[in-house]
């Protein structure tokens, strides 16, 4: 399947055709498509809700995720997956992780050869425990390079030209240097790494983590509690990546901790919002009708653990999280049996 990829990367579209697809009009695929189009590329930004793309045409900006950002001029909008794919030499694909592999069957069809895929989607598939990058490689067959593009990143900074720097990963170093030479301007960054399965384990567990946080937060159990969840929460992330084929040193990067401080802190991180209710008694139902994004976390939690269970290891934060979102425990209950553990060595 590499060599298949490797492949695929010499037959990439030649230069000066850079025309560049998001599917996903949600906040995360909205701002990438104004990034990419500020930066030169021609953009077409693909989303399922039609009303949705229309008022976007109309408005010239995306009135129920960044209302206040207008479009570039080299940014337009379709429903229509055979006109966003046509010509096109990336695809960004920023959906819910749940949506990915119906959207790829739909969408591979209209691939041109070649494409780069770049994922942008955080989160693990619940039926077959794969991750992103494996379901995008499983459905197109291994016919297109595959990058996982992470890091620390709210869509409204990235969107305002704030800076950020993320973690492009990949085993075809031809596309990621692509990635990285195109998608850059003066306030996006881009790192490359070939830990494939390092950044995306770091990407999806780090909303579980932040979850715990808003708990945390809203219970105001102080920031000895937070410092200590962080840390314990990054050794989690960091045990089911080398269990997995990851390095831990990936984990201290930007696809790890930088990315788990971001979401634990950060007011605008949907997980840590998740769990700032659930720690002020509403329930999950609730909270998650309340919300017009996804909080990957809810979902993550249950994969997270049955990938633990199938290398046999323990995530003794993501367990009690589990056991809080099912509402077999209380917020409290959870954090009074993570402190009433038996000590252990920390290493």
């Amino acid at each position: 399947m590499r060599d298949d990829a490797a492949r695929a990367a010499h037959l990439l579209a030649p230069k000066g055709m850079d025309r560049a697809a998001v599917l996903g009009a949600g906040s995360w695929g909205t701002a990438l498509a104004i990034h990419l189009s500020g930066v030169g590329h021609d953009v077409v930004l693909w989303g399922r809700d039609q009303s949705l793309i229309a008022e976007m045409a109309t408005r010239r900006a995306n009135p129920t995720y960044l209302p206040d950002l207008a479009f570039p001029d080299l940014l337009s909008v379709s429903p229509e997956l055979s006109v966003a794919l046509a010509d096109v030499r990336y695809v960004i694909i920023a959906v819910p992780s749940h949506g990915l592999r119906a959207l790829l069957r739909q969408a591979v069809p209209y691939l041109p050869p070649g494409v780069i895929l770049v994922s942008a989607t955080k989160g693990l598939e619940a039926d077959t425990l794969m991750s992103m990058s494996q379901v995008m490689q499983q459905e197109t067959r291994g016919l297109h390079p595959v990058i996982v593009l992470s890091g620390p990143s709210f869509a409204a900074e990235v969107a305002r030209g704030l800076p950020t720097a993320l973690v492009a990963a990949s085993h075809n170093d031809a596309a990621v240097q692509c990635v990285q030479e195109e998608f850059r301007s003066g306030a996006f960054r881009l790192y490359h790494s070939d830990d494939v399965a390092g950044v995306e384990i770091g990407a999806a567990l780090k909303n579980v983590i932040a979850i715990a946080a808003g708990m945390v937060q809203s219970m105001e159990l102080g920031h000895n509690a937070m410092a200590a969840l962080i840390t314990r929460g990054l050794a989690e992330m960091s045990r089911l990546a080398f269990a997995m084929g990851g390095r831990r040193e990936t984990l201290s990067g930007l696809s790890g901790l930088g990315d788990l401080v971001l979401t634990c802190t950060g007011g605008l991180s949907r997980n840590r919002h998740v769990g700032m209710e659930l720690g002020r008694g509403r329930s999950l139902k609730d909270i998650l009708a309340s919300m017009k994004m996804v909080a990957e976390g809810v979902r993550t939690t249950s994969v997270a653990l049955a990938l633990a269970r199938t290398h046999g290891i323990e995530l003794p934060i993501v367990a009690k999280m589990q056991e809080v979102l099912e509402g077999q425990r209380s917020p409290r209950e959870a954090v009074a049996d993570l402190m009433g553990r038996p000590q252990r060595s920390e290493h």
